[in-house]
């Protein structure tokens, strides 16, 4: 690496050092605003950190090694430092590589909560089934790494199917991994009413929006209308008898009219607040999408709106097979991926996303 990058990297390995200090001042561990910046500023440089350090730790030996060859040393004991040598020299290779990853500019999103919205597609009920398998797989997943599930709004279809269903998946980095799930996704199997054993395809919609804060759009009262009325559905006799479900209109009546609507809650000022939520998230995704097409940007990842008609992943069930398309990979154990297994979908997903900036990156 240059001279230059080594320097940032030093850099960057001192405040991350300094950031130990400051954390330690008594009024920063009286201010927790500032206490929290600070873990959270720690905590983004760490792993830039520890690869930086485990790359100068190879390069020291490989000095030590090159040192040693270069000492006319015994015939038995050259073999040995020439074999490590070149075990040294790819490890190095693949902490550069790695570093350069970690030094491309991150999504300022990663670190936000997120809002899913899952709507069925092609395929009546059995797409509407899909949906709630869907949901299920992300409920799963928010699980298994700790992150809370928020019900928003839910429309039911037939037994046990969505037609429409949107929740929060609150956790540090949720965005960061259920960025790469919005789109089209496929599913091929039998359904349970089919008699004669023949094989369906049907779809559902993912739409993943990060959560946005207040000041992140500009949303006026004046564009808005918000109606309330008795909600129906699933949510107990209490929710059903109070006027507390909300439905929200922007800019009612033109060609940019976006509705959304909250009956999830017994409070009408939560559902209001959640349905605002969504609003906000909807629109930043639709500045984010104009602003990704002015620039150009064509990368794997793009979010936007649920309208988004690339089919990215189909999950095969006579063949226990999940394919991602955007990167043409086969992933075994459909019913475990159902279940909650996807990080080895969505590692596999941000790697090829990585090297797709990367290659962006150094091209220019």
């Amino acid at each position: 690496m240059s001279v230059s990058l080594i320097e940032k990297l030093a850099g960057v390995a001192a405040r991350y050092d300094e950031l130990f200090d400051l954390m330690a001042h008594p009024e920063v561990v009286t201010d927790h605003s500032r206490l929290q910046q600070y873990v959270r500023e720690q905590r983004e440089l760490e792993p830039l950190v520890e690869a930086y350090r485990a790359y100068r730790d190879v390069v020291r030996q490989i000095d030590d090694t090159q040192a040693l060859l270069a000492d006319g040393a015994d015939a038995e004991l050259r073999q040995l430092a020439q074999e490590e040598l070149g075990e040294l020299i790819e490890r190095r290779t693949h902490l550069e590589a790695q570093i350069k990853v970690l030094l491309l500019p991150r999504d300022p999103n990663d670190s936000k909560s997120v809002i899913m919205e899952l709507r069925q597609g092609e395929g009546g009920d059995e797409a509407a089934l899909f949906a709630a398998d869907l949901y299920r797989m992300y409920a799963r997943y928010a699980e298994q790494r700790g992150w809370g599930i928020d019900l928003i709004s839910a429309t039911e279809n037939g037994p046990g199917g969505y037609k429409e269903i949107i929740f929060e998946v609150k956790g540090e980095g949720a965005y960061s991994r259920l960025k790469y799930e919005g789109g089209v996704h496929r599913v091929q199997r039998i359904p349970a009413t089919e008699a004669r054993g023949r094989i369906h395809t049907s779809t559902a919609t993912v739409a993943v929006l990060p959560e946005v804060e207040e000041t992140d759009v500009e949303l006026s009262p004046s564009d808005y209308r918000v109606d309330v009325y008795r909600s129906g559905g699933h949510g107990g006799q209490g929710v059903n008898t109070t006027d507390s479900a909300v439905r929200i209109v922007y800019r009612p009546g033109t060609p940019e009219e976006i509705v959304v609507t909250c009956q999830d809650s017994r409070s009408q000022l939560k559902n209001k607040a959640s349905a605002l939520a969504v609003l906000r998230a909807r629109l930043y995704a639709i500045q984010e999408e104009k602003r990704r097409k002015e620039l150009g940007e064509t990368r794997l990842a793009q979010v936007g709106s649920a309208e988004r008609a690339e089919k990215i992943r189909t999950y095969n069930y006579p063949q226990d097979r999940v394919t991602d398309h955007r990167i043409g990979q086969n992933f075994s154990n459909l019913p475990g991926i159902l279940d909650g297994d996807l990080d080895r979908l969505i590692d596999a997903l941000t790697v090829a996303d990585n090297a797709e900036r990367l290659e962006a990156a150094t091209s220019r």
